[in-house]
């Protein structure tokens, strides 16, 4: 039976206002990783302060990320896309008007509640509008858009950053908020189910004390010499664990859908996606913030030269995304996810001979071979994570499960800056220069992709002990991806 009320139909103008939405949110993870020299400078603020404020609008995107696509679904999901649009704009505004570190960072938590209003309803409003090839079409831009996002920031950041100062990498989202709200309502159909979704939120409330319990003695830890509140927020990561456990087991006796739920975990391809999406999203965050703080603070790179640095990469990204699919299909998905991991890592210690030998003047041409084999590799381990971790999901709670990863992986973009900040605020203050600190933090990502082909090889190993490994056929990869 149809579960969806829908009225109007979603075009291809509608689709581009749909992107342009999902744009605004995934930009802001790293449009701030170039202002971050300038920032520090106007509002005195410490490494410690510059990971923060990336991590908090991850987190609070991550937490609040299956809620507000429980709400569209109840509500409309072109009023709560609207309101998300309307709400960003408005911590957009707050952000670019911040007179102290402390405002700023409360005004990115409200923007990183305002991204987990919109970014649901995009998928969704995809998904009970469109069918056959317009359906495969629009996830293939809606795939291709979340992974330039990244790039896209960092370049677009230098060069407003350059121009205008910091405020501007905030302020810029002001006239795209207003055309992508005025178009919404003439261009998007509205959509929710015919009846209402439960909604999560115990289970909303313990992710989210277990996620700041990690957060914050990882990003202040260090700087605080890991005093004793730290690391008793930091002891409670393992009950919070354990009760957000029970509290999703008991939503799912009562025959509601958790937040995360416990019958997905039993699959072991949804855990192993969840592994996934720790390790990789952690890394991925956390080198984009601390490539962007060494090139500024300590090779002097202008906010510009900076961001343009980061272009290879997204070159490189873009072409690898679109073989990925045939990739997977050709050589299975746990061994594209082997491929990228180490074509990455190579990528990884590229970086590093290529910053020894260039310091302390790196350019675009000197780091360009190792970062396209960065973006390279990144492209099949993104393409590779749905695929895995939805592959044996059933089809009825395909929804629960894209909206669980997603959520591990949000929740990840904002751990990844802490963790790896951490790493280099706390080689910075123990007396190395800023490409000791660099080179510290990219060894620690090194050690979490290590962890990761070694998750990838043991997973493999039991799959194929279990019989449970089977060739992916091309019509299903293309379809994942």
């Amino acid at each position: 039976m149809k579960k969806h009320a829908t009225t109007g139909h979603l075009g291809m103008a509608g689709l581009w206002v749909l992107l342009a939405g999902q744009l605004l949110p995934q930009v802001d993870f790293s449009i701030v990783n170039v202002a971050l020299a300038d920032l520090a400078r106007s509002l005195s603020a410490t490494e410690t302060d510059l990971a923060l404020m990336v991590s908090v609008y991850g987190v609070a995107f991550a937490v609040c990320l299956a809620l507000g696509g429980r709400l569209g679904d109840n509500f409309g999901r072109r009023r709560l896309f609207n309101i998300g649009v309307a709400l960003f704009g408005m911590a957009s505004l707050l952000c670019g008007l911040a007179p102290s570190m402390g405002f700023l960072l409360a005004a990115r938590v409200l923007q990183g509640l305002a991204a987990a209003l919109l970014v649901p309803q995009i998928l969704a409003t995809i998904h009970v509008c469109l069918s056959g090839h317009a359906h495969s079409r629009a996830l293939g831009f809606y795939g291709a858009v979340g992974g330039l996002a990244f790039i896209i920031g960092q370049v677009l950041g230098g060069f407003l950053v350059s121009a205008m100062g910091w405020r501007s990498v905030f302020l810029i989202n002001l006239p795209i908020c207003l055309a992508v709200l005025a178009l919404s309502r003439r261009m998007l159909p509205e959509t929710r189910r015919e009846r209402a979704a439960h909604i999560d939120v115990p289970g909303t409330l313990v992710l989210t004390l277990l996620i700041l319990c990690l957060l914050l003695p990882l990003a202040l830890g260090p700087s605080r010499h890991w005093s004793w509140p730290y690391l008793a927020m930091l002891s409670m990561a393992l009950p919070l664990v354990a009760w957000l456990a029970r509290v999703e087991l008991a939503q799912e006796r009562r025959g509601l859908v958790p937040l995360l739920p416990p019958s997905l975990l039993r699959i072991g391809s949804v855990r192993f996606g969840l592994l996934v999406a720790v390790l990789f999203y952690s890394c991925w965050s956390g080198f984009m913030f601390v490539m962007a703080l060494a090139l500024q603070t300590g090779a002097g790179l202008s906010p510009l030269a900076c961001g343009n640095v980061f272009i290879p990469l997204g070159a490189a990204y873009f072409a690898s995304s679109l073989v990925s699919a045939r990739l997977a299909a050709r050589l299975g998905r746990l061994r594209a996810l082997l491929l990228g991991s180490s074509v990455q890592m190579a990528g990884l210690l590229g970086i590093l001979l290529s910053c020894r030998l260039a310091w302390p003047h790196p350019s675009l041409l000197s780091l360009a071979p190792a970062l396209m084999l960065v973006g390279a590799g990144q492209a099949q381990i993104v393409s590779s994570f749905f695929r895995i971790g939805l592959s044996d999901v059933p089809a009825d709670h395909a929804g629960a499960g894209s909206a669980m990863l997603t959520t591990v992986q949000q929740a990840a973009f904002g751990l990844g800056s802490a963790v790896l900040g951490a790493v280099f605020a706390q080689t910075f203050a123990g007396g190395g220069d800023a490409l000791a600190a660099l080179f510290a933090a990219i060894g620690a990502e090194f050690g979490l992709m290590m962890l990761l082909l070694a998750s990838t090889l043991a997973y493999g190993w039991r799959a194929r002990r279990a019989g449970a490994l089977r060739p992916t056929p091309c019509g299903a990869a293309s379809r994942a991806g």
